[in-house]
């Protein structure tokens, strides 16, 4: 994690203390296979372990078993479906994994004698948090920190980021999982009904939510599978509607296309189709049914250190506010 003030760097001889008072017997050559180690016990996978440290499956694998050759005891039962610890790969685990989170606190602390940061961050994020949050801060933060690598996969599938590798994960508020540190990037959204100047000639405009029943809708799927019910709120009254509708989406920008095209009503975001507000190609219905929504959150794990191109990327998005707030 970007530390807030100068961290004591801890000494490669003071791991292997650390190591021998836990009563094991090491030797230097030992600590590579331990940072390996420690990357298999964190994905519980070694094609995602050899993802994040950049060498090949085979290659963690074999040094897996040269580990557990010297240390006579096995770390890990591997089979075609899974990797999990045995008794004595937690026990390893318990012991060795702060000292290598103080060396990775140390190392980043030295970010502050560079003269430009670096490193690599990985995020996973819904495809309106990559449109509307990241879209507009990407290249002022490749501008800006040219030697940080953003890698970036954009899904609104639910994952375990951090099980697939990634540092951190966009999503709603509301879907983050309660083991995970989360942070608001956005003010709240308000959720509006929208269609294109066509559809609403043709079929009419809805006063009630109860009228879009009578609709063509475009259904949206969750990240978890299900169809989600718009929801709508208006003086205290609640309403959630399964509406009608042939075509079902995960993705907006498809979304937003069909709506214009004069396919059916979106349930959407209001900033997501700003600039088709204003241009007039959609409209807006039900406007005074539209409820608040849950904002954008960055997450990650309690158990990770925060990269420091992952705390300069939301020092950023706080700074430029790109969706306001």
């Amino acid at each position: 994690m970007g530390p807030a003030g100068p961290a004591t760097l801890l000494p490669r001889s003071a791991l292997i203390s650390s190591l021998e008072q836990a009563g094991m017997q090491i030797s230097r050559s030992d600590l590579a296979d331990f940072a390996y180690f420690l990357a298999i016990a964190r994905h519980r996978s070694f094609r995602r372990a050899g993802l994040e440290l950049g060498v090949s499956a085979s290659a963690l694998s074999h040094a897996l078993k040269g580990l557990e050759a010297r240390l006579a005891v096995r770390l890990f039962n591997r089979t075609n479906r899974s990797v999990t610890l045995t008794a004595a790969g937690e026990e390893l685990l318990a012991a060795i994994s702060e000292p290598f989170d103080l060396i990775g606190q140390s190392v980043q602390a030295l970010d502050r004698f560079r003269t430009a940061p670096v490193g690599r961050v990985r995020l996973n994020a819904l495809d309106d948090a990559a449109t509307l949050l990241l879209g507009p801060v990407l290249p002022v933060f490749a501008e800006r920190y040219p030697e940080i690598e953003i890698e970036l996969s954009v899904n609104n599938r639910l994952i375990d980021v951090i099980e697939q590798g990634y540092d951190a994960g966009i999503r709603f508020e509301g879907t983050v999982p309660a083991d995970m540190i989360a942070q608001r990037l956005t003010p709240d959204f308000r959720w509006i009904v929208v269609g294109s100047p066509a559809y609403l000639e043709r079929w009419g405009t809805p006063e009630h939510p109860s009228d879009l029943l009578r609709h063509r809708c475009l259904n949206i799927r969750l990240g978890n599978g299900r169809i989600y019910r718009w929801e709508f709120e208006k003086s205290g009254e609640a309403v959630a509607v399964t509406v009608p509708g042939a075509i079902t989406i995960d993705q907006s920008a498809v979304a937003r296309s069909l709506a214009i095209s004069g396919t059916g009503l979106m349930y959407a975001p209001e900033q997501s189709v700003a600039p088709q507000l204003h241009s007039g190609t959609l409209r807006i219905v039900l406007a005074d049914w539209a409820p608040g929504g849950a904002a954008f959150c960055i997450y990650y794990s309690s158990r990770r250190h925060l990269p420091t191109g992952l705390r300069l990327l939301i020092e950023l998005i706080r700074e430029l506010r790109p969706l306001g707030g």
